[in-house]
C-alpha cells in the first residue's frame, strides 16, 4: 500500500537544534550501546557550526540514571542501558561535539527528549518555531524525539546523514516511516539551505 500524500513543511525563522544522545556511550564502538558513527559525528558538527554562526538555540540530551527505579522497565528490557549511570564516562557528551555554556544540556531517562524534561519550556522561551533533530539512534531516541516534536506542534526536520543506528535496516525503515508520517527527512545540504540568513558555506 502506498504512503499517504504529504508535503514538506520545512523550517521557520528561528529553528532549534536538538542533538540526541551523542554521548560516549553511543558514539564509541567499544560501548555495548555504541557503534561506528564518525560520519554522523561529522555531520552533526557541521550543523552545530551552522547553528552557532546564526545564534540559534542548541539543546543536547544525554541519558543518565541515578537510581535503580529510574526507567526501570526500559532498563530491564535493555540491560546495556545500565552503563549510563551518573559518574560514568559513558554519559559525557562526545568531546568532538562539546556543548558550551550557552547551550542547554538535558539529562533524560526515556527515549524521547521531551518526556520528563524542560525542553519544551526552554524552546518556547527561546521563541523556537521549528526543530532540527539529529543524533543517535535513528530507530530509538531520535525517532521518539522527532515524533514528540510533532506532538508538541513543531515543524521538524531529521537530517539523514546526521542520525545513525547499529541496525542499518532499522535506520532506513525508520527514516522512511518518519518522512512518510511525521517530519521532513532531508539531507544535510538541504537542511543547511533552509536555515536563516541563506546557505551555509
Amino acid at each position: 500500500m502506498a504512503d499517504l500524500s504529504r508535503r514538506n513543511i520545512g523550517l521557520g525563522h528561528n529553528p532549534g537544534l536538538i542533538i540526541v544522545d551523542m554521548s560516549l556511550g553511543f558514539t564509541q564502538p567499544e560501548s555495548p550501546l555504541g557503534g561506528r558513527f564518525d560520519s554522523v559525528v561529522e555531520s552533526v558538527v557541521r550543523l552545530i557550526q551552522a547553528f552557532r554562526l546564526r545564534g540559534l538555540p542548541l539543546v543536547y540530551t544525554t541519558v543518565v540514571y541515578d537510581r535503580d527505579e529510574d526507567a526501570s522497565v526500559f532498563r530491564a528490557r535493555l540491560p546495556s542501558l545500565n552503563i549510563l549511570k551518573r559518574g560514568s564516562a559513558w554519559v559525557e557528551i562526545d568531546p568532538r561535539l562539546a556543548p558550551t555554556a550557552d547551550d542547554l544540556l538535558v539529562e533524560k531517562h526515556y527515549p524521547s527528549a521531551f518526556l520528563g524534561t524542560n525542553i519544551d519550556q526552554y524552546l518556547r522561551a527561546e521563541g523556537v518555531d521549528s526543530l532540527v533533530v539529529v543524533g543517535l539512534t535513528t530507530s530509538g531516541c531520535v525517532r521518539a524525539t522527532a515524533v514528540d516534536a510533532l506532538s508538541h506542534n513543531y515543524p521538524t526536520v531529521v537530517v539523514s546523514e546526521a542520525v545513525g543506528d547499529r541496525n542499518l535496516e532499522a535506520h532506513a525503515a525508520n527514516l522512511h516511516d518518519l518522512h512518510a508520517k511525521y517530519v521532513d527527512v532531508l539531507s544535510l545540504a538541504e537542511t543547511l539551505m533552509l536555515l536563516p540568513e541563506g546557505t551555509d558555506s
